[in-house]
């Protein structure tokens, strides 16, 4: 019954998807994932994880990624609205350090693909939202690594955040739409820039 439109995004690998939504009176339905579907469109991945979060607006998540064991991703959103960044920290890119975001949300349905070699971040911009990703390779705290979500280099566009960078990933200086405090973890504000977590040869 699945099918799925495919849209590649101006960084080559990640990739957005529209699955086929049927509606009618009762409500909807939708295959939210399809191996066959995927593997048509040459998606190759072996999804081996469910993640599932819940947060509330002004909450942003990321940037991040493992280091030895990279993940890729399959992410949507159950409910709500959120700003889904990817920034590609492929040693050998040509778009190394580039990004992409797009919003997601319950009502579009869309998803976005992330391939391995890319920090994930999201800011969410409704009261609440849930966020669902599959992932290609296991959690191993141990091998988590991340890049400061304001790092000037990366240039990240958050849509209705506003303040100064002030040398660090705090989020001391700014707000969220309408003065809403923009909550990030105490982890997430310790991550560094893109040039001194890779240092290219």
């Amino acid at each position: 019954m699945g099918q799925i439109n495919v849209t590649k995004c101006p960084i080559e690998g990640p990739c957005i998807i529209e699955p086929k939504v049927y509606r009618d009176s009762r409500g909807y339905f939708v295959e939210t994932y399809n191996r066959r579907d995927y593997e048509n469109h040459g998606f190759k991945d072996d999804f081996v994880q469910d993640n599932q979060s819940m947060s509330v607006k002004g909450t942003l998540r990321g940037l991040h990624f493992q280091i030895i064991h990279p993940q890729g991703k399959l992410v949507r959103v159950v409910s709500g609205r959120v700003f889904d960044v990817v920034v590609d920290i492929r040693g050998n890119s040509k778009t190394f350090g580039k990004w992409f975001g797009i919003e997601l949300t319950s009502d579009s349905m869309k998803q976005l693909y992330i391939p391995e070699g890319f920090a994930h971040g999201f800011l969410v911009l409704s009261d609440v939202a849930e966020l669902s990703y599959k992932c290609s390779e296991f959690y191993s705290p141990d091998d988590e690594g991340g890049i400061a979500w304001n790092d000037p280099e990366i240039g990240i566009e958050w849509p209705q955040v506003s303040g100064v960078y002030k040398g660090s990933a705090s989020a001391e200086g700014y707000v969220f739409q309408e003065g809403t405090a923009l909550t990030i973890s105490q982890k997430d504000q310790k991550w560094q820039g893109i040039k001194h977590t890779f240092r290219r040869g």
